[in-house]
């Protein structure tokens, strides 16, 4: 479990690969007064990222990767969050896979979010993949990230029933709202509030 050290927050960066919802949850939650993180850093590889926009607004520092060399760009990512003093890392539709080298530097230290009750479904697709095996529930999961895909150590979960009626699009919707609750009560979980 990470250590909170009283009122100070600890130093937190979010990476982002998309739209940036589970992001702009993450940095409204990080501005309540409990809450024990702060939004030092967005970092994406992707530069048409929608998610930027909430760097701007909430005018955070924002650094793009273009991931075309993994190790090179991990190695220049590492000393940003160094030369930041970052010591918490939310993976937020982040859609590249960290090595186990990057992983080593923060380990238990970075959390995911997944659209599906892990172990369950772990990767890409995961609404259409669930709709057409005709499950009767899906959900989220905030797990800690190691170095197998959707792997680590489950912090928590949120069920939500599939009415006969979904799609992969509006099961997506009905979990992506249950995420943006279930990942800041994750983060306070880690930080034993």
């Amino acid at each position: 479990m990470v250590q909170s050290t009283g009122p100070k927050k600890t130093k937190c960066a979010v990476f982002i690969s998309g739209r940036g919802s589970n992001l702009k949850s993450l940095i409204e939650f990080s501005k309540k007064k409990n809450s024990p993180i702060s939004i030092e850093l967005i970092i994406s590889d992707n530069s048409k990222s929608k998610g930027l926009k909430y760097a701007k607004i909430f005018k955070i520092r924002k650094k793009i990767f273009n991931y075309r060399n993994n190790s090179f760009n991990e190695k220049k990512i590492i000393r940003e969050l160094n030369y930041y003093n970052i010591k918490f890392v939310c993976l937020a539709g982040f859609m590249k896979i960290l090595s186990k080298e990057f992983i080593k530097n923060f380990k238990g230290k970075i959390l995911n979010i997944h659209p599906s009750l892990l172990p369950k479904y772990k990767g890409l697709n995961t609404h259409h993949r669930v709709i057409s095996n005709n499950e009767k529930y899906s959900g989220c999961t905030v797990h800690f990230v190691n170095s197998r895909l959707d792997s680590g150590k489950i912090i928590l979960q949120k069920k939500v029933k599939i009415s006969k009626t979904d799609t992969a699009n509006s099961l997506k919707k009905k979990i992506l709202f249950q995420e943006h609750k279930l990942y800041p009560k994750a983060i306070r979980k880690v930080f034993n509030l």
